[in-house]
C-alpha cells in the first residue's frame, strides 16, 4: 500500500493555469509599503545619519555614556554634567570642560566613538556642529577624526570660540585618502588653552541622501527606494505609545530647530533624541516618493496607563487634529505656518491616519470610546480621510473606520498555514491594512526559511489586494553589533559602514517591483503542500506577473497554461536556497540574491519545474 501510494502520489499531475485575459479584481495600488519605528537602534545609530553617540550628554550609572575625557601631555582638566546650564530649555543640561592647563601638544578635550564606530571614508566632506558656551580664552577648538588603529589624524579643524553666552558653532571636516574603509576612528574635540567651555549638542554628519540637513543614511535610503514601497506607516508601532503616559510620541517637541527638541524615552530600552522627528519623517517620504500614513496618539502607554475618554482625552484629541494640519495645511494655518517656518512650505500628501497602535492591549476596554472621541474629531475638519482602527470595535456609524490594522508574527509553519487567511474573509466591511507582518525565525535578520514564509504571505496578500489595501513588513531595521538589537527578525541588517539585504529583503524587493495594476484568474490542482502563487497583469505594460513559492524540499514540476501570454522568452528572477537556515548577514552579505534568467513561453501548455527552496517572479509578455 505505501509503495503503491507514493507511485500515484509521483505520477499525480500538476497543472496551472492563469488566464492572463480575464481580470478578477484590481490590485491595491498601495499595496506594499514600509513600517518603522525606533527600535534595533533603526534611528539614532541607524537611518538617522547623525555619527555621534549620546551627542546630548544623558548620564546613566557610569557617568556620560559614550565620551571620554582626553589629557594630553601634562594637560589637566575635567569633565563634569552641569544641570544648571544649557542652550535651550529643552536641553537645559550641559558638559562642563574645565581646563586648568593645556598648551600646543598638550590639549585637553573630549573624544567620542561613535555608534559602535565611526566610518571615516575617502575624500568626503563631514558637516558638524555644536553648541558652546565660554569662560575665558581658552582659544580656538580644534575638531579632529582620528583612526583608532594608528592614531592618524584623517580630518581636522579649528573653530574659533569667543568667550560669551550660549552660541552655536559649525565645523566641516574633509578627508583625503583614507588607507581603508573602516568603523574604528573617533571624533576628538580639544582645546589647547586654560578656561571653561560648557558643551551641548554636538553633531557630525557624513553626506545624506538628497543632501539634506539633519538627513539619512544614503546606502539605507537606497535599500528601501529598491523595495518599491507606496507609503510610510510613521512613527510607527510601540514608538507611537510609550511605556507610559509621559512618553508618548509628542510630535510638538520633535519639530523645529533641534535645540528645541529635548528628545524622549522609547519603549525598546534607550532614549530617542527626536533629530529623526516629525518633519524629517515626512521629507523621509517626499524623498523616496512615498505617501505618509500617520499615526495619531490614543492615550493608551504600553505599561497599561491610559487616559480616560473625555474631558482627559481633549488635549491629545486636539494634538492629533494639530498635527494633521501639520501634515496638510496650507500656510494660512497654525500649523501649516509652523511647518512653512521649519523649511516646508509646501503641504504633504495624506490620506490614511491610524488611530492609535495594538490597542487590543488595553483590558480596560476603552479603546472604543477613545476611538470615536478622536475620529469624529478628525471627520469633522478633514472628512476626506480615511480612518484606521487598530482593533475591531463596534462604534456608532459617524465614527466607523475605514480600514482595520492587523498584525501577524509567525514562524515559518505558521505562515504557510495562514496564507489562505483572507481568502473567504467578508468584503462588506472595512478594508484591512497588514500593518505588521514579519515571518520570524532567523536572528538578527531572517533566514531563507522566512523568506519562503513571506514570500509565500504575500502571494495571499497579492491574491486579496481587493480587501487588503496596504502591507508592511516590521521591524525594518536592525543594527547587527552585540547590544543594539531588542527584536529578532528584522529586515535589512547594517553597522557603521556598510548594509545588507536579507533573504526576505530581496522576496520583498521582488513582489514589489513586479505586480500588476489586476489579479487575473487562475486554477492550480494537484501540487504539493507548501507551492504558492500569485498571478497580476499590468495592463499598461502588457505583462503578467507570475510568482511561484516552493517552500517544500521537493521540486515542483507544473504544466502551465497561460491563456494570452505571447510565445517566446520570459524574464524570471529566482532566489534560491539549499535549506531553511541558509542567510546572509554583515560578513557574507550575498550569499542569497535575486538570479535573473530567461525562460520559454509557450502560447499553449508548457512544463516548468520549480525548483526545491525556490522563490521564482516571471514576467511573461502578454497580447
Amino acid at each position: 500500500m505505501m509503495a503503491g501510494a507514493w507511485v500515484l502520489a509521483a505520477q499525480t499531475r500538476v497543472t496551472l493555469h492563469v488566464d492572463a485575459t480575464k481580470p478578477v479584481h484590481p490590485v491595491s495600488p498601495m499595496l506594499y509599503g514600509l513600517m518603522t519605528e525606533e527600535i534595533n537602534h533603526s534611528y539614532d545609530g541607524g537611518l538617522y545619519a547623525q555619527m555621534l553617540s549620546n551627542h546630548v550628554f544623558r548620564t546613566n550609572w557610569a557617568g556620560v555614556e559614550s565620551w571620554g575625557l582626553i589629557r594630553n601631555g601634562n594637560a589637566k582638566a575635567s569633565a563634569t554634567v552641569d544641570k544648571t546650564t544649557g542652550p535651550s530649555a529643552a536641553l537645559p543640561t550641559s558638559l562642563k570642560l574645565t581646563v586648568d592647563a593645556a598648551s600646543m601638544g598638550n590639549e585637553a578635550g573630549l573624544s567620542n566613538p561613535g555608534y559602535w564606530g565611526m566610518v571615516v571614508r575617502s575624500h568626503t566632506k563631514y558637516a558638524g556642529s555644536f553648541y558652546a558656551k565660554v569662560d575665558g580664552d581658552v582659544g580656538p577648538m580644534t575638531a579632529r577624526l582620528v583612526s583608532d588603529a594608528t592614531g592618524a589624524v584623517l580630518a581636522q579643524a579649528m573653530i574659533p570660540l569667543h568667550a560669551s553666552a550660549w552660541s552655536q558653532y559649525n565645523y566641516s571636516l574633509e578627508t583625503g585618502a583614507v588607507p581603508s574603509v573602516s568603523a574604528a576612528n573617533h571624533l576628538e574635540l580639544t582645546v589647547a588653552h586654560a578656561g571653561v567651555v560648557w558643551l551641548q549638542l554636538v553633531t557630525l554628519f557624513p553626506p545624506t541622501y538628497h543632501n539634506r540637513p539633519n538627513g539619512n543614511r544614503v546606502d539605507l535610503m537606497e535599500m528601501m527606494a529598491a523595495m518599491h514601497p507606496k507609503f510610510l506607516r510613521l512613527p510607527g508601532g510601540n514608538y507611537l505609545e510609550g511605556d507610559t503616559l509621559n512618553d508618548w510620541y509628542n510630535w510638538k517637541k520633535t519639530i523645529g530647530p533641534l535645540v528645541d527638541r529635548p528628545g524622549h524615552m522609547a519603549p525598546w530600552t534607550y532614549w530617542s533624541t527626536d533629530g529623526l522627528g516629525l518633519l524629517e519623517f515626512l521629507e523621509w517620504c517626499e524623498d523616496l516618493k512615498v505617501e505618509p500614513v500617520l499615526a495619531v496618539y490614543a492615550g493608551y502607554a504600553l505599561k497599561h496607563e491610559l487616559v480616560k475618554p473625555g474631558k482627559d482625552l481633549e488635549p491629545y484629541v486636539q494634538a492629533a487634529v494639530d498635527e494633521v494640519e501639520y501634515v496638510i495645511g496650507d500656510v494660512t494655518t497654525k500649523w501649516g505656518a509652523e511647518r512653512a517656518k521649519d523649511g516646508h512650505p509646501a503641504p504633504f500628501p495624506l490620506n490614511y491616519v491610524e488611530i492609535g497602535n495594538e490597542d487590543w492591549f488595553d483590558t480596560s476596554g476603552s479603546y472604543p470610546a477613545r476611538f470615536t472621541q478622536i475620529a469624529l474629531a478628525l471627520r469633522k475638519k478633514y472628512p476626506q480621510l480615511k480612518l484606521i482602527t487598530t482593533t475591531p470595535i463596534k462604534v456608532s456609524r459617524e465614527a466607523e473606520p475605514d480600514v482595520l490594522d492587523d498584525h501577524y508574527y509567525k514562524s515559518p509553519a505558521a505562515m504557510f498555514d495562514l496564507v489562505h487567511r483572507y481568502d473567504d474573509a467578508p468584503r462588506n466591511g472595512e478594508k484591512i491594512f497588514v500593518g505588521e507582518w514579519a515571518t520570524r525565525s532567523g536572528s538578527p535578520t531572517p533566514n531563507f526559511g522566512d523568506a519562503l514564509g513571506d514570500a509565500a504571505w504575500m502571494t495571499g496578500l497579492e491574491r486579496n489586494s481587493d480587501l487588503i489595501v496596504m502591507a508592511s513588513y516590521a521591524p525594518l531595521f536592525v543594527n547587527v553589533n552585540p547590544g543594539a538589537m531588542q527584536w529578532p527578525t528584522d529586515l535589512i541588517g547594517y553597522d557603521a559602514v556598510k548594509a545588507y539585504g536579507s533573504p526576505s529583503y530581496y522576496a520583498q524587493c521582488l513582489f514589489a517591483a513586479h505586480i500588476g495594476d489586476a489579479v487575473v484568474k487562475s486554477d492550480m490542482s494537484g501540487a504539493q503542500d507548501r507551492f504558492f502563487t500569485s498571478a497580476t497583469v499590468s495592463e499598461k505594460e502588457h505583462v503578467l506577473h507570475l510568482k511561484l513559492v516552493n517552500a517544500s524540499n521537493h521540486a515542483q514540476t507544473l504544466t502551465m497554461t497561460l491563456d494570452g501570454a505571447k510565445a517566446g522568452a520570459a524574464k524570471m528572477w529566482s532566489l534560491h536556497a539549499a535549506s531553511f537556515a541558509a542567510t546572509n548577514s554583515i560578513t557574507q552579505p550575498e550569499v542569497i540574491k535575486p538570479r535573473e534568467s530567461t525562460i520559454a513561453v509557450s502560447a499553449t501548455a508548457m512544463r516548468h519545474t520549480v525548483p526545491a527552496y525556490t522563490i521564482e517572479v516571471i514576467d511573461v509578455p502578454v497580447r
